[in-house]
């Protein structure tokens, strides 16, 4: 972690100032009210997909996947309750929740027919990871730390899921995976802190604004970012947005229907990035490999909807990233996330 360490303290001076405001607003106490949601005696199990290929490419962030399980708002198992204990002043009250997740991102140049892959576009890379979180809910608030850890490189199997998959539906594989990221442990500890503002309305038809603060602080990803979304429709207290998978303005993997099970909603959002590592795009910490400038920050702009029904979401996203390194081909990507939860 030393790496860590030091490009911590060569951050500029404004980033860390940001990420000091930041940290204060994440964990004051006074950010989330103590009003509670009623007990959920049921868990929620999520898979996330995301991928650019409805936006007729082929590049940078081109296919994500995510297995998430949130836990009934019960007792915590024995070691995780001890660690929630330790986190009273960070995360504040709420039910608490706990959840796993298994993921995989895969990213890649935008001339993927090269055998020798351009050294000035992003790096061929595969992130295969896990995660633990402990989350704490209000009927305004949803507090989330989040621990992830996993492999970059080969291991991560980007290249077998990539080309596999191109093989069976018939399309091009991508021919420059020889020069992929090298294999490197990556970790990440995540704090991500929602606030629910009722804006008109009530249960049937309603109109809120979901504003957000992150931090994550890991040689796999060190950013702080913020943002908001928007969204309109019916049984809107359910949840906190829809799940997305990270670094990206991510609501909620549990839904929780109060009284009528059918919900509904139209949403839009934005979130800004100030990035101070990205292994993905800096390449590997203690070994050479392909790398690129990073831009310092990042925003994403979404779009979509969601539906609830007898226990089961569906959420449809478009989303619009900007440009994450310098000489960034095809500026602006564009690409769709689909999830589907079951509550059980």
């Amino acid at each position: 972690m030393a790496p860590v360490v030091m490009g911590v303290l060569a951050m500029p001076k404004w980033y860390v100032l940001g990420v000091c405001m930041l940290a204060g607003a994440l964990a004051s106490p006074a950010a989330a009210q103590t009003t509670l949601p009623p007990p959920d005696p049921e868990g929620t199990l999520g898979l996330s997909v995301e991928n650019d290929v409805l936006n007729g490419t082929d590049r940078n962030y081109t296919n994500g996947l995510l297995l998430t399980w949130r836990s009934p708002s019960a007792d915590l198992p024995g070691p995780l309750a001890w660690i929630d204990r330790q986190l009273d002043l960070i995360q504040g009250p709420g039910r608490t929740r706990w959840g796993l997740a298994f993921g995989q991102s895969i990213f890649t140049p935008a001339d993927t027919e090269a055998t020798i892959p351009d050294p000035n576009d992003r790096p061929y890379a595969g992130l295969l990871y896990g995660a633990l979180s402990l989350s704490r809910v209000t009927d305004t608030s949803l507090s989330v730390l989040e621990l992830q850890a996993g492999m970059i490189g080969p291991s991560a199997g980007g290249k077998f899921v990539q080309n596999g998959f191109h093989s069976f539906i018939g399309t091009t594989s991508s021919n420059g995976w020889d020069y992929q990221l090298n294999d490197e442990p990556v970790v990440a500890l995540i704090l991500d802190r929602k606030w629910r503002v009722h804006l008109a309305g009530d249960e049937n038809f309603a109109a809120e604004l979901l504003p957000s603060a992150t931090i994550s602080v890991g040689n796999l990803a060190t950013y702080a970012g913020g943002g908001a979304l928007f969204r309109i429709g019916r049984n809107l207290e359910a949840d906190f947005g829809p799940p997305r998978i990270r670094p990206a303005l991510a609501g909620s993997a549990f839904f929780q229907p109060q009284g009528d099970s059918f919900g509904w909603y139209l949403f839009a959002g934005a979130e800004a990035r100030a990035v101070a590592v990205d292994v993905l795009l800096d390449g590997n910490t203690w070994s050479d490999s392909r790398s690129v400038d990073k831009r310092p920050l990042v925003a994403d702009l979404q779009a979509g909807v969601a539906v609830m029904w007898r226990g089961v979401r569906i959420a449809l996203t478009q989303v619009w990233r900007t440009e994450e390194f310098y000489g960034q081909r095809g500026g602006m990507q564009q690409f769709g996330s689909l999830n589907v939860s079951f509550r059980f």
